[in-house]
């Protein structure tokens, strides 16, 4: 039983440094953005669980963010930054926002597409990008920021892209080749509101964007109580 989003942030963090903790080299972690990823930043940044990290050998990438100053309230860095890593040693070289400022959003995504690159060393996904990532679920099915009914779904090529999606602001976001390039990749999913948006893709309702993601390597699920419907 996982009962709201404290006891399910506790889960992952435990989850997150055993894996860490296993791993030998640098790795990168994937980031998401939202009320649930962000107890559990702040769960990671306590003393509990920021000794077990290693740090030094961790680099942090975000699988989107919205086209906004990285100071502005809806940053996923911004939430990250506060709850997380303004808090821990992680060396200044090993975060990886997305930049937002000075370009174009086209210009952004290539610019984050270069980095990635660079950090992964070659063009080859079947080596993993990203050891972890960490993914959100919204209402309506969407991961990241590849929302129904939007160009990205069939972007095959390009690690990272820009997309307005319906009634939402300009995002960038990485596309299902680079998501999908891990070892392990996690959903934390919580609230009742996402009820029906969890049971529709975990029984592969194909027009809903999580329900195409195929991760190369393992997909874990992180559910409370409220959106497993118990």
């Amino acid at each position: 039983m996982i009962d709201g989003v404290q006891a399910l942030a506790r889960q992952v963090a435990e989850w997150m440094v055993e894996r860490l903790g296993a791993t030998e080299g640098p790795v990168a972690v994937a980031l998401s953005g939202g009320s649930t990823p962000k107890a559990l930043f702040t769960l990671l940044a306590t003393p509990e669980f920021a000794r077990r990290i290693p740090w030094e050998r961790v680099h942090w990438c975000w699988g989107d963010e919205r086209f906004v100053p990285p100071d502005d309230p809806s940053s996923n860095y911004r939430m990250a930054h506060e709850a997380m890593l303004s808090h821990v040693p992680v060396p200044p070289d090993h975060v990886h926002p997305i930049p937002t400022t000075g370009l174009s959003p086209a210009a952004a995504a290539a610019v984050y597409e270069q980095t990635l690159r660079e950090l992964h060393g070659d063009g080859d996904l079947s080596r993993p990008l990203f050891e972890i990532v960490l993914l959100g679920l919204g209402t309506n099915g969407h991961f990241a920021s590849l929302f129904p009914d939007t160009p990205s779904l069939q972007e095959r090529e390009a690690w990272v892209m820009e997309v307005t999606p319906a009634g939402e602001k300009t995002r960038i976001t990485l596309t299902y080749p680079a998501l999908e390039s891990c070892r392990h990749a996690a959903f934390m999913v919580a609230g009742a509101e996402k009820r029906e948006a969890l049971a529709a893709v975990r029984a592969g309702q194909e027009d809903l964007p999580a329900a195409q993601y195929r991760p190369a390597g393992e997909l874990h699920w992180f559910v409370d109580d409220a959106a497993a419907g118990r």
